[in-house]
Order: C-alpha cells, then structure tokens, then sequence
C-alpha cells in the first residue's frame, strides 16, 4: 500500500480537529487505540464539555507564554466559536466565563466526525511507537505498521486510564530526540500530611478561598473530601504546585478584626463559615470558645491563620483522578507558527502531549484545538 500523505495517532479533541482542517486531497489516516473516538471529551464536564472560555489568555496556562500566545494568535476562542457556530453548534455560556455543548459533549464529537469524515479511523490500533524510514514515518502497531510522509503525535496525556490514557506520545517524542518536561498529574486533588487529618472530618463541606501558590493567587471553591482537598480552587492550585507550601485563605475578601464588633459574643460564631468549619479549626488551633476582646495576643495570631493557613500537601489523587497531565513535548523544540518538531521535518505535536496545560474552565480543550489547526493548516 501506497504511503500516507499523514497518519495523525490519536482520535481525541487534537485529532479529530486536526483532520477537520486538512486541506482536501490529503490523504490521511487515524491511529486511535479505543473502539470509540474522543473518550476523554465525552466525559468531561459531567458530560457536557467546557469546549473553551471567554477569557482567554497565556497567564491561564503552564508553559512557555509566548509560545502559547503565538498559538492563539492563529486560532482562539473566537474562531474556535466562529468555526463551532459555522457547523450548527453554538455553545452556551455558563458561570460567566465557560462555554459547554447545549446538551452534552455527543454534539461537539459528532460535529468534529462530520467535519473529518473524509479522513478514515482506524480503531483498535495500540501503537507502539514510531521511527524514521528514509523519508517516510513508519508507526508501529499491533495492528501492524503503518507509513507516511509526516506524523502528527496527538495522543494526550496520562490522566483518564480509563478512557486509554498512555504514554506513547511521550516515548515517541523520545524516540526523535525530543526533550520531554516529566509529566505530573494536574487539575488534581492535594492529598493530606497527618497533621492536617482534620480537614477529612469536613469531607463532602465546600466553602469559597483564595489559595496561594508562589506569587500566584487563585480563588474558587474548596470541596473537603475523604483523600484530602479538592474542588476548583484545589484543582487550579495542583496545575502550578509541585512541592512544598500552599497557604489558604478561608475569608478571601474580609478583614478579620472588623468580624468582631461584638465585645460579649464568642468569636466562634462570629465569623461567617459554615460551624462545622470553624469547630474543627478552633479544635485544630487550640482556641477558646471566648469573645475575641479577651483572648490573649497568642490566640488572635493563631486564630489569624484562617487567613493564611499553611498547608503542605503530602502529594496528588493520582493520574486516575486528574483532569490533565502537566508537562510534555518541550515547547522550545517546536516551530509554533506551525506545531513542527524543529529537529525532525514532518513531525508534528498537537494537544496534551505538548508541554502547555491550562486551568480548569475549557482552557485544555482550547488548547487542544488551537494546537491541532496550526498544525492542520501547516501540513
């Protein structure tokens, strides 16, 4: 058989997007491991898909900001839409920012099959890795081996097993000489150091903080859970926490003095968090059941820390758990005006496998996106 013009491995949101955009007469081939296309995308978002958000930018993303930038200057969330709205889908804005499918991510799947019809799946095909031929790219597989003239590597990251997640985008960047940044679970839960066991207590309690992490601020919800801590804000914190302290602030907006006005009622039911909560920090911190005017100066600094609480997470819930893998592909070995290895002509990167992950709020499957047409319209 004749070789390909492309074989792009893997069938998710970079994948099918990539061969929604190749320019007719391509003639191309989709390697995709599962028996069914975009497992991943099916799932997220409780099943609707956080296809992209309205504010997009680099300072929402790990990695390289120009690189991501350049990216985006060639396709945001804008076209993303316009293309979305030009097939019949248009998205529904939710909590201010997120745009998800009207009724479930079926829709976007099956748009982005229509949109790469032309472009064959084959499914079931577990690749092993890939190598160089002359001037072809030979993919291996236990399905066979597979040639072509360029290779586009859109294979995500490890989180989602069980939806297929492997690790053979990265072994295949390996194999050409490219630098992987190690992947790490991200978009994660933050596990507990035994000191911090009380927080389990609170498990199924969700309250709104602000977290930081190094010089960089991040509001949402915490969700206490049985592992440890979770919830949007713990999921943001995961993507640019790798070790070390976390401080949490369970009053995001409020001055703690001007809480206590009241010189006669104890200052336990003064502050405006759920009682459970705050029983459990006073128990935590050692703190009397007495109105604030009469604690000693040791009390007031400890009781303090409900706006700077120190925290240094024992580590992650795992791949299992997470959203997304943090690092990937080096940036600075790929031509963002185009997604191609700047060492290997006709190698091409897409999606996860790259080392940029966004946070939470449609900001991966944007990238996804961006990443797979830059690299459509390039081959």
């Amino acid at each position: 058989m004749a070789a390909y013009d492309l074989l792009i491995v893997g069938a998710g949101a970079a994948g099918l997007m990539a061969a929604a955009h190749l320019r007719s007469g391509c003639r191309a081939l989709i390697l995709e491991q599962n028996r069914l296309p975009a497992a991943k995308m099916a799932i997220s978002g409780g099943g609707r898909c956080n296809i992209t958000n309205r504010r997009l930018s680099p300072d929402f993303y790990l990695g390289d900001p120009s690189f991501v930038a350049d990216i985006f200057d060639r396709f945001d969330h804008r076209d993303l839409l316009a293309y979305l709205k030009s097939r019949g889908l248009v998205p529904h804005l939710r909590k201010k920012d997120h745009y998800f499918c009207p009724t479930s991510a079926r829709e976007l799947i099956d748009l982005l099959l229509e949109a790469s019809a032309r472009v064959p799946v084959r499914y079931g095909v577990e690749v092993t890795g890939a190598r160089r031929e002359g001037a072809l790219f030979v993919v291996e597989s236990r399905a066979g081996s597979f040639r072509a003239k360029r290779l586009l590597v859109a294979t995500g990251g490890l989180s989602y097993a069980s939806v297929g997640a492997s690790g053979i985008g990265f072994a295949i960047a390996r194999s050409f000489g490219h630098s992987v940044v190690p992947p790490r679970p991200a978009l994660v839960g933050l596990t507990l150091q035994p000191e911090q066991f009380w927080m389990k207590e609170l498990s199924g309690l969700s309250l709104p903080v602000e977290i930081a992490v190094g010089r960089r601020r991040i509001g949402g919800d915490l969700l206490f859970a049985h592992r440890g801590i979770s919830g949007p804000a713990v999921l943001n914190a995961s993507l640019w926490w790798n070790r070390g302290k976390i401080t949490i602030d369970f009053l995001p907006g409020v001055r703690l003095r001007s809480l206590f006005r009241s010189q006669n009622r104890n200052a336990s039911s003064q502050i405006p968090l759920p009682r459970r909560f705050v029983r459990a920090l006073f128990r935590k911190l050692d703190l009397p059941d007495a109105p604030y005017a009469s604690m000693s100066d040791t009390h007031k600094q400890r009781l303090s820390l409900i706006k700077s609480y120190p925290l240094s997470p024992a580590g992650t819930f795992g791949y299992a758990r997470a959203e997304a893998t943090k690092g990937g592909v080096e940036t600075s070995q790929i031509d963002p005006a185009t997604m191609q290895s700047r060492l290997v002509d006709g190698l091409y990167f897409a999606g996860e496998v790259v080392d940029v992950t966004g946070e939470v709020g449609g900001y991966n499957f944007q990238w996804a996106f961006s990443s797979a047409v830059v690299a459509a319209k390039s081959v």
